[in-house]
């Protein structure tokens, strides 16, 4: 016999679980007690939410289901903006929860909440164990669901009284489905719109962004000699310092890309999520043909409604369509040629800027040339986004992870965490504004207490600047959105990392090199100039892109 703490934890074993983040409460006390006698590590944080922005980017790096723990009632509530993000940005994580015992009741109702309801909406399953011998097929299941396209959250709740029940059953076996490819007929069919099309262009989605389809991807672009662009949370799934790259797709509409893209006749549709803001928009009027290219069908809505679908594994779709190209060269768009000329010269033209404090273009650029191509940088979430967005070239996969699907604050810290986990070897940076940060600064001491070695990058303007910009754009006055900051570098040193303030432009860069050289845990101070936040939707500089266009 086994206690049932025991059978779940081998459970997870089973799995190829290596880390489980989070903060145990007394209802998790045989589960904890399980953990310490398994093989896989604890790590343990200082917020639940954290933990599970952990978990969620261990997922997400990984392709493997990440693994969080919280206790009841206020350590599960706090579970669900954790929760929420990996449901929207796809990754796959399991959230384990304790409970008061079931069967007999010793307070009442006291910290009791309807967990699993809660946890409903935001999971793909959320179930609480009541039998000890379902642990091996809800664990099981809870894996097999979470990977299976489009991967994301599930949720378990284990009581006090069943972890601690003895029970004779072992896991299950893990088993693997490879998922079907399309027909030909639909790979025929968007192999001739493609070959007829005079600008066809690819738009690579987040669905695309999986170690499983980068390597096709690459292959297709090549081979198909296409012209492509990418989401935000598509960034990175093919190098961008490719000669067809035409960049990212950092605003909703009416940036440079949106105005390359009205001038495709047709746009395939790589990876689609209808999570992210649309690269593009579809209209009745507008003559372009859409391909969806991806695992499920297209969530039909008023601006996206494919003329054709191809479903399945990516994987065997793209190899499958770019060998019905290879006879041919869809990339000769003279219109594509002179947006990417245009795109190249106007993004980037304010990269050396010598102004202090540095405009985001200089901060990107400076953190850009002191990242290795492999060297993984996490965003929180703010102005800077839209700037990394456009002007951070990623030159391999999920080497910057950003968030455009719940888009919440708070997450960049405990990312760089878990992507230090996940890559020990590799330079870790973590980009916030000084709003974002301080609502998970607390895992400094995670990080410290771990000895890892991470760059915390705080912008600071003493606001949310991007509400802020919203504000000023409706033509709002000023109200409600500026705050004051603690000393940063103080804060830094009394968690026992360093912390140094950027005081002059051309400092960041060396000052980033000489902490990942010292190791350990740094905090970047950086002051931010957002006035050129208003340039981005300033109308003569679209113009000068579309105007070459016509």
């Amino acid at each position: 016999m086994t206690k049932a703490s025991d059978l779940f934890v081998q459970a997870l074993e089973n799995e190829g679980v290596t880390h489980v983040f989070g903060i145990p409460g007394e209802e998790n006390l045989d589960l904890l007690e399980s953990l310490r006698e398994s093989s896989i590590e604890l790590v343990l944080t200082r917020h639940e939410q954290a933990a599970g922005f952990m978990a969620a980017t261990f997922g997400r790096l990984t392709g493997r289901v990440g693994v969080c723990l919280a206790t009841l009632g206020p350590g599960a509530t706090n579970f669900t903006t954790s929760a929420a993000f990996s449901l929207l940005a796809g990754c796959p994580v399991l959230f384990i929860t304790g409970q008061k015992p079931i069967k007999t009741s010793k307070q009442g109702r006291f910290q009791i909440l309807d967990v699993v309801k809660m946890m409903t909406p935001i999971t793909k399953l959320s179930t609480q164990i009541v039998d000890a011998n379902t642990i091996p097929h809800l664990v099981r299941e809870c894996f097999r669901l979470s990977t299976f396209e489009k991967p994301g959250p599930t949720h378990l709740e284990l009581p006090e009284d069943i972890a601690a029940e003895a029970v004779d059953r072992r896991p299950f076996a893990v088993t693997h489905v490879d998922p079907p490819a399309a027909g030909q007929e639909s790979i025929k069919a968007a192999a001739t719109l493609l070959r007829e099309a005079k600008n066809p262009i690819v738009v690579i989605g987040s669905g695309a962004n999986r170690d499983s389809t980068h390597k096709s991807l690459r292959q297709f672009i090549d081979t198909s000699g296409l012209f492509f662009c990418m989401t935000q949370m598509g960034k990175g799934a093919v190098d961008e310092r490719h000669p067809h790259c035409m960049g990212t797709t950092a605003l909703s509409e009416s940036d440079h890309i949106h105005h390359a893209l009205e001038q495709a006749d047709v746009i395939l549709s790589v990876g689609h999520d209808v999570t992210e803001k649309p690269p593009f928009f579809m209209s009745e009027s507008h003559p372009s043909q859409v391909i969806h290219l991806a695992f499920s069908p297209a969530q039909m809505d008023d601006v996206y409604f494919p003329n054709l679908e191809i479903l399945g594994c990516m994987n065997a779709n793209l190899g499958m369509l770019g060998e019905a190209l290879k006879e041919v060269s869809c990339g000769d768009s003279a219109i594509f040629k002179e947006s990417k000329r245009k795109i190249d010269e106007q993004v980037y033209a304010k990269n050396q800027s010598d102004n202090f404090p540095n405009i985001p273009q200089r901060i990107v650029s400076d953190i850009r040339e002191a990242m290795p191509s492999n060297g993984i940088l996490t965003l929180d979430n703010g102005m800077y986004k839209i700037w990394f967005a456009r002007n951070y070239m990623a030159h391999e996969p999920n080497t910057i992870l950003l968030d455009n699907a719940l888009a919440t604050m708070g997450a960049g810290l405990p990312a760089a965490i878990a992507a230090q986990i996940v890559h020990p070897d590799r330079r870790v940076a973590c980009v916030c504004g000084d709003g974002g940060f301080m609502m998970n600064s607390q895992e400094l001491e995670t990080a410290v207490r771990l000895k890892f070695n991470l760059i915390a990058i705080v912008l600071c303007d003493r606001a949310y600047g991007m509400i802020k910009w919203k504000q000023g754009g409706m033509k709002f006055g000023d109200f409600g959105l500026d705050f004051g900051n603690p000393d940063f570098v103080q804060y830094a040193q009394s968690y026992g990392a360093k912390g140094t303030r950027i005081s002059e432009t051309g400092q960041l860069a060396p000052t980033m090199e000489r902490c990942f050289s010292e190791g350990g845990v740094h905090v970047i101070e950086v002051p931010i100039d957002y006035s050129e936040n208003q340039s981005l939707l300033k109308s003569e500089l679209i113009k000068g892109a579309s105007s070459s266009n016509a």
